[in-house]
């Protein structure tokens, strides 16, 4: 029986990562080819229709997930903004400037299940910005009466891999040009029972955020390339 064409690929990618290793060991991590990231720096305070709440904070996170997290991820960031009518979104992202191996970006299907969230329903989705389409993975949590729509997507160097076959790819596109890859999460949730309203107001907050930072920012954020940049 013939194995998948998917699995023959990557087992094949893999085995010449093996020789590209060899030959073209990453030397330099992708994080040290640009200006130094700084999460706080980066991300805007205020934007569109949204304003920082001070006390922020965007989600309870128990100490064994934070002592995990503090292994995978250089730098974290949770914010929570809201906009004119009183409607809350919270924001966490986490950068991780090595990306190789176990210390690999640490995805909310098991984030979320681990802190006691169930998870009733997970699905692939576009969220469309002025600058291109972003895509993401969409998420239903619940923790007994708290119902938590999740909107996010990972990167590795600029590229969104919300797939494991295609983070894995672009690993190897980065170790045989002898880089390290970075990569972060980019998480956006509210306590809302309405999962339709919650993902509209999310997309929303999103496409607003990625409007108002620079081409750099939002390149980095979420590999969205301005037009003007592109050509």
């Amino acid at each position: 029986m013939r194995p998948p064409l998917t699995a023959t690929l990557l087992a094949v990618l893999m085995g010449c990562t093996s020789v590209g290793a060899y030959v073209a060991r990453p030397a330099a991590r992708s994080a040290e080819q640009g200006p130094a990231i700084s999460l706080e720096a980066i991300v805007p305070k205020s934007f569109g229709d949204w304003l920082l709440v001070p006390e922020g904070g965007a989600q309870v996170v128990n100490p064994q997930v934070e002592q995990l997290l503090d292994k995978i991820y250089s730098q974290t960031m949770s914010r929570t903004y809201v906009n004119r009518e009183g409607y809350r979104i919270m924001l966490s992202i986490a950068y991780g400037n090595d990306q190789r191996g176990g210390l690999q970006t640490h995805s909310p299907e098991v984030c979320y299940p681990g802190q006691g969230f169930q998870l009733s329903s997970e699905q692939d989705g576009t969220l469309v910005t002025e600058h291109g389409a972003i895509e993401v993975r969409r998420l239903l949590t619940s923790l007994g009466p708290r119902k938590e729509p999740v909107t996010y997507w990972l990167t590795v160097g600029d590229r969104v891999v919300n797939r494991q076959m295609d983070k894995r790819l672009a690993e190897i596109r980065l170790a045989l040009t002898g880089n390290v890859p970075d990569g972060l999460l980019f998480r956006v949730s509210s306590i809302d029972a309405d999962g339709k309203r919650a993902f509209e107001r999310q997309q929303a907050f999103t496409a607003q955020m990625m409007s108002a930072v620079s081409p750099e920012v939002r390149k980095r954020l979420s590999g969205l390339v301005s037009q003007s940049s592109a050509g």
